[in-house]
């Protein structure tokens, strides 16, 4: 049988969509390798692969070869709950690997150890119960070599890292880029700086030849060696533009600085473009820099996610309480918390009673009361008292850790739409080599009066406009930051398919139980006989029903507790099988049940057998109350609508979607309910293994159908539906058959689900647009078809600022949807 495990892969260097392509199709071509998606945003291959036939180390290579890196791996949960991934420092060759190998297998629980020498990490395969990391700590460190931490566990992102460092890398050469370009552009213009006219004319041009060439090949150091690797691959990138470009302005002033004579032999008047290579490298430089700034606040629902773990812990351990390192914690270990600090992993509560403001996990701000038994989840923060809990979830299999894995695979995915992006920039820099060329030709060898700078200066335009880069990021960081945005506030969409789905939805289809409604009945009438209050009746029926266990008897003790109604001494109490329950009251018989109890025992009904009917139209359980041998009220049960339900399905109604409703009640109780909350459709009498059956019914009608429910006994029609909305899913995230969760039950996240899907896909759209537009406007104008008509040719320097800005807008627009959904929230 094919084994099909999940890894995602860190990788840098990518520039453009045909980076995406390369890489894309480099580990699809490996053996083993099920299918591969790279996201130019994220900067992340996810690849499913045979574990079997390949390994992450070969994908790693292949990567490599194709002239990217890979500066980190993370496997999917359902494939790491039984894996750990540790880094070891200190060791040099295959022996030290062999030696920390078998060290680890030796290990009780441990089933096997794969250490790999490159990466300096050691993944275990272990039991769920096993010594744990702290046992691996002191077995790395008695082999002679350095325990570095858990992979995934610890607050060190290496991709953050990463991009920091980058950052870093291009803030100095930027700045170099600026001063040098300054120093050039006065240079070249020496008429314009009355203190330059003393400076030889051959001697300031053998000057900016020193100036430029740094600036070239320095600080435009990356597009160099993207252009090498893309050659070496037989393709070609942006990163090719911007290296023939550049190079091609520098060439030909290099030439015309050292043999001048070779051009005006060809009677040329030469003239030297210094300045233009180097502004062409450091604008596009500051394109990158603004790219990179702007990509990483994409990034910030990951980053606000990740900041949320705490950093120690207060373990009491042989009655001892210590504080260690969060990554030292395992399962069974006591923990105590005080008021104001985070809890440090999930558990539950031993001892002890608090408040804990879950927020950051559900986006409800009340805080949740706590108690023994209660389950407690990391990063949450204890309010009012001190607790002690149990952890029962560590590291990468707590709640946190598991929203943060759902929100990176969701920004990690591709949308459909991404695809026609895809097409189009496999194809687009040959053609715009093409354009180019032609260009010059044209300039060169077809208009009257001919000049060779004309020309050249025409095809480094068409080079350095051209921006693949803005179709690459129109799709993935509008994703990124759509799902960001929703993890934020509790809703965890599953990637950019689902978001692409969820703004085509014509219908919403929503389970009764425990969706629309609360899934628990309430007391909704109480109505007494003539000469009776209705405080005597449910004075009585709770008395009665306080003994019992049965969820109707619960609601009406409740009932009666709210308002503040005091039972009474209950004596020879017997529950009647099917009817109901008797027994005395301050000496009085009473029963309470229904109406086949109150025929049983001869009960006159004094009318209310009728007014229990109407109840029952309404789709309500009535509960009859007897004493002395008379029916003296009637108590009537419901399970009622959410308060949030009506003003979710009229909201929904004003998106311009339909609105149904799916049960198994009948078909007075069903409609009912559907009134009440303004639903029209109701699809009644539906058993639970049907309701797929019912949703593909409306799929053959034309209809494209999110189906809403509790995520339990919904499952198949979560799957069967165009879009599975999970809601009230707690911390119960990793929920396989939705595409959207919503960790609140609060019914009001479910337009707010799908407006956020609208806003997201009408920024890809704007972006796709732009990016479209601005190709096909700017590369016609740089190759001089406005000449013609308004004797307008573009510089090159321009074409690089215009480039440049192309991306960061397209950035820029997508952060626009964090103002656009504030605004709503």
């Amino acid at each position: 049988m094919k084994s099909n495990h999940k890894v995602t892969l860190n990788v840098r260097g990518m520039t453009c969509a045909t980076c995406v392509l390369r890489v894309e199709d480099g580990l699809k071509g490996l053996d083993g390798v099920h299918n591969a998606s790279v996201n130019f945003a994220t900067e992340k291959a996810t690849v499913e692969y045979d574990p079997s036939i390949v390994g992450t180390d070969v994908m790693t290579e292949k990567v490599k070869d194709i002239g990217y890196e890979v500066v980190g791996t993370t496997q999917d949960i359902a494939d790491s709950s039984r894996k750990t991934t540790v880094s070891v420092g200190g060791m040099t060759c295959a022996a030290c690997v062999r030696r920390v190998e078998l060290a680890l297998k030796s290990i009780d629980g441990v089933e096997d150890a794969s250490v790999n020498l490159a990466t300096a990490r050691a993944t275990i395969t272990h039991a769920p119960s096993w010594d744990g990391i702290e046992t691996i700590k002191s077995v790395i460190a008695d082999t002679g070599y350095e325990f570095l931490g858990v992979l995934g566990e610890t607050l060190e992102d290496p991709v953050e890292a990463a991009r920091q460092r980058e950052l870093k890398e291009l803030k100095l050469k930027f700045n170099v880029g600026v001063v040098l370009s300054i120093l050039i552009f006065m240079g070249s213009m020496q008429h314009w700086f009355p203190f330059l006219m003393r400076i030889p004319r051959h001697i300031m041009l053998a000057a900016l030849f020193v100036l430029t060439t740094p600036v070239v090949f320095w600080v435009g150091s990356r597009f160099f060696r993207g252009a090498i690797k893309a050659a070496k691959q037989k393709t070609t990138d942006m990163n090719t533009l911007v290296a023939v470009g550049a190079l091609s302005a520098y060439l030909y002033s290099t030439l015309t600085t050292f043999r001048p004579q070779f051009f005006a032999g060809s009677g040329i008047t030469p003239h030297v473009y210094f300045d233009g290579a180097a502004m062409i490298i450091t604008l596009i430089l500051l394109g990158r820099l603004l790219e990179a700034k702007t990509k990483g606040k994409t990034s910030m629902a990951i980053k606000r996610l990740m900041g949320l773990k705490p950093k120690t812990a207060r373990v009491i351990r042989d009655g001892k309480e210590t504080d260690i390192p969060i990554e030292n914690v395992v399962k069974g270990d006591l923990i105590l918390v005080r008021p104001g600090e985070k809890i440090p992993t999930d558990g539950v509560v031993v001892s002890g009673t608090s408040s804990v403001d879950e927020s950051m996990l559900t986006g409800e701000s009340i805080p949740v009361a706590k108690e023994k038994g209660s389950e407690v989840f990391a990063a949450t923060l204890n309010k009012s008292g001190s607790f002690t809990f149990e952890a029962t979830k560590v590291g990468a299999e707590t709640a946190l850790a598991q929203i943060i894995k759902l929100v990176e695979e969701a920004q990690g995915s591709k949308a459909p739409i991404q695809r026609v992006a895809d097409k189009v920039a496999s194809i687009f820099v040959p053609v715009v080599f093409a354009i180019a060329v032609l260009t010059f030709i044209i300039w060169y060898f077809i208009v009257p009066e001919p000049i060779f700078s004309r020309a050249l200066l025409n095809f480094v335009s068409v080079l350095i406009i051209a921006c693949p880069c803005a179709m690459g990021l129109a799709t993935p960081t509008a994703v990124m930051v759509g799902t960001g945005l929703g993890a934020e506030s509790g809703i965890l969409i599953k990637g950019g398919e689902s978001l692409e789905k969820a703004h085509k939805l014509t219908t919403i289809v929503f389970d009764k139980t425990g969706t629309l409604t609360r899934g628990e009945p309430e007391v909704t009438d109480i109505v007494p006989t003539e000469g009776v209050v209705e405080k005597d009746v449910l004075e009585i029926a709770a008395s009665i029903e306080a003994v019992s266990e049965h969820p109707l008897a619960q609601a009406i003790v409740e009932k009666s507790r709210e308002e503040h109604v005091v039972f009474s001494a209950v004596d020879n109490f017997e529950a009647l099988s099917g009817l109901g329950a008797r027994g005395l009251v301050n000496d009085r018989e009473v029963f309470v049940g229904n109406q086949r109890l109150m025929g049983k025992e001869g009960i006159e009904f004094h009318g209310l057998d009728q007014r229990a009917k109407a109840l029952a139209n309404e789709g309500k359980t009535s509960i009859f109350v007897a004493s002395n041998g008379r029916v003296i009220g009637v108590i009537a049960l419901s399970d009622v609508p959410k308060d949030s339900a009506r003003e979710t399905v009229a909201t929904l109604k004003n998106m311009g979607l339909n609105v149904a409703m799916i049960t198994g009640d009948n078909e007075k109780t069903a409609r009912t309910i559907g009134d009440t909350v303004g639903i029209d459709k109701v699809l009644a009498e539906v058993l639970p293994g049907d309701k797929a059956s019912e949703i593909r019914s409306l799929q053959e009608e034309g209809y494209i159908v999110a189906m809403v429910g509790d995520g339990i006994n919904d499952a198949p029609a979560l799957t069967t539906a165009d879009i599975g909305i999970a809601i009230g899913a707690g911390t119960d995230v990793a929920m396989e058959a939705s595409d959207i969760t919503l960790i609140r039950d609060d019914l009001r996240s479910v337009p707010a689900a799908i407006r956020l899907s609208f806003q997201t896909m009408r920024v890809i759209k704007q972006n796709l647009f732009w990016a479209f537009f601005y190709n096909s406007l700017g590369i016609p104008i740089a190759a001089g078809i406005l000449y013609p008509f308004f004797g307008i040719l573009l510089n090159p320097v321009f074409a690089a600022a215009a480039m440049a800005m192309s991306s960061v807008s397209v950035v820029s627009n997508s952060l626009r949807l964090r103002r656009m959904w504030a605004r709503q929230v």
